[in-house]
């Protein structure tokens, strides 16, 4: 029975009825020890209720900030056979070249400020070390632009591999389809000059008019049947038209720097033969067909025709090798032997005899150097055309052969000016004067010059004794005193040598 007190009294309830022992519970327990264990026990379902209404609170919120329409499941540990491996981690493999690459050398001397002289206008070059064929110094290198007079040395090269260094060209007489008739065959040797054998005319070497006439007279008479000469048929079909390039001023012609193109003329069909520059004339068969037939004795009706097929040959005369020719061309820009060279190269090539066949012609005869042509644009054989285009990079390619004189190409070298030089383009007085007569007797190199365009290409000697093959061009708006900003380039050239910056 269990009492209880009241204020100073003590009350008895009713008998307590003793709860069933649990299979956990050893004995009942009774007394203040029973009440302990039960406060114990709500002590602890009351804070396993806190637990997990703290739980399930953390898992609602957790779904409520993850947007989980689902409680979160129970957890289960995996078993150490479920459990996946960490996969290992794999260092990539670092790259590695395949051959070790060598240190470049630092080179310390600009050029720089002397090519953004603003003289060269639109400025390209390259230069190149002929030695290891390593470029140096590049602006624009690879873009074909104009030449001017550097196509000059094109046309020779293409000549020497096509034409070869001995070729000659030849001008015939043979009978004529008439009684009294002769023709005078035109080879394309714009060379062959009316001065009297013995009187040296501009081009040193050529053939005379006179020689020739003096052969026909000789086998004309050697037939007792032959009546006397009577008419002269002039055959000049070895080149077809039209005989002037479009892209040439027409002015050229008085001012004496270009002839028409024909395959027969006499003396670059210059007035005067025994200059470079005269004026030539609008029709230089008919100068040519007069002058012979003054040397036969005059009085001939003169026409122009084509030459009958297997008539006899009565006389022959031959123009100086290519060899000459080149040398001639180069020295002092030629335009009428750098176009008579071309279209020879074109027709031995199979090309054809006019204009539209040089650019198959030049490009076709230089194949055999191996060097790539693509974007070169040839209209003519003497650079006169602003319409030509070639790049710096091809120039200096071709001249790394040049100046190891491969194959025929020696005779280019040796027909190339030189700064300072006995004679040539560049000994004139307006070439390599002051400060840039440094590079005098170093530079072999070919010039050019149209109205929208000074070059110079070529060989330097560079005072470091390195060989450099280089291309300048001023394109654009450009007047005479490009040369000069040229020549002072070419000169800081001479003066790096190997040392030459491309910055």
């Amino acid at each position: 029975m269990a009492r209880r007190r009241v204020g100073y009294h003590t009350e008895v309830d009713e008998p307590v009825q003793t709860p069933v022992a649990h299979e956990a519970d050893p004995a009942p327990r009774s007394g203040i020890r029973a009440v302990f264990t039960r406060y114990r026990r709500a002590w602890l379902i009351a804070a396993g209720a806190l637990v997990f209404v703290l739980l399930g609170s953390g898992a609602v919120f957790a779904g409520t900030q993850t947007g989980a329409a689902e409680p979160a499941a129970a957890f289960v540990a995996p078993s150490p056979a479920a459990m996946p491996l960490p996969t290992p981690t794999i260092d990539p493999v670092r790259p590695v070249p395949a051959e070790a690459t060598a240190a470049s050398r630092l080179r310390t001397c600009s050029v720089a400020a002397l090519a953004a002289d603003a003289r060269l206008a639109d400025f390209q070059a390259q230069v190149v070390n002929a030695n290891t064929g390593e470029v140096l110094f590049d602006r624009g290198g690879t873009t074909s632009s104009r030449t001017a007079s550097v196509m000059k040395v094109l046309t020779s090269a293409a000549a020497l591999n096509v034409l070869g260094s001995d070729y000659r060209a030849t001008t015939r007489v043979v009978k004529g389809a008439e009684p009294g008739q002769v023709v005078l065959v035109g080879g394309g040797d714009l060379t062959l000059s009316r001065l009297p054998t013995g009187q040296e005319p501009f081009y040193t070497g050529a053939a005379h008019l006179d020689d020739l006439a003096t052969q026909t007279r000789v086998a004309w008479a050697a037939d007792p049947t032959n009546p006397p000469i009577t008419s002269l048929v002039l055959d000049a079909s070895y080149f077809s038209g039209p005989d002037w390039d479009e892209g040439w001023a027409r002015t050229e012609l008085g001012l004496g720097a270009m002839p028409e193109i024909t395959a027969l003329m006499v003396d670059g069909d210059r007035d005067d033969p025994t200059r470079s520059t005269s004026a030539r004339s609008e029709d230089p068969i008919a100068r040519a067909g007069q002058a012979f037939a003054d040397a036969l004795g005059g009085g001939l009706s003169i026409s122009q025709a084509t030459a009958p097929a297997g008539t006899v040959q009565l006389g022959a005369v031959q123009s100086a090798p290519v060899s000459t020719l080149i040398q001639q061309s180069l020295i002092v820009s030629d335009n009428t032997i750098a176009e008579m060279l071309a279209r020879l190269v074109a027709i031995e090539n199979g090309a054809g005899n006019s204009f539209s066949a040089l650019q198959q012609g030049i490009v076709g005869g230089l194949a055999a150097y191996g060097i790539d042509t693509t974007g070169m644009i040839i209209k003519d054989g003497s650079g006169l055309s602003p319409h030509n285009a070639v790049s710096p990079a091809y120039l200096t390619a071709l001249f790394l052969k040049v100046n190891a004189r491969e194959g025929n190409l020696g005779v280019l070298f040796d027909g190339l000016p030189i700064a300072g030089g006995p004679r040539g383009s560049l000994s004139y007085s307006d070439r390599f004067a002051g400060a840039n007569s440094a590079a005098d007797g170093a530079v072999f190199a070919k010039t050019g010059w149209i109205d929208t365009g000074y070059t110079l290409a070529g060989v330097i000697r560079a005072a470091d004794g390195t060989p450099l093959t280089f291309a300048i061009y001023a394109i654009g708006n450009v007047s005479s005193n490009a040369k000069i900003a040229i020549d002072t380039l070419t000169t800081g050239l001479f003066h790096c040598g190997d040392n030459l910056s491309n910055n």
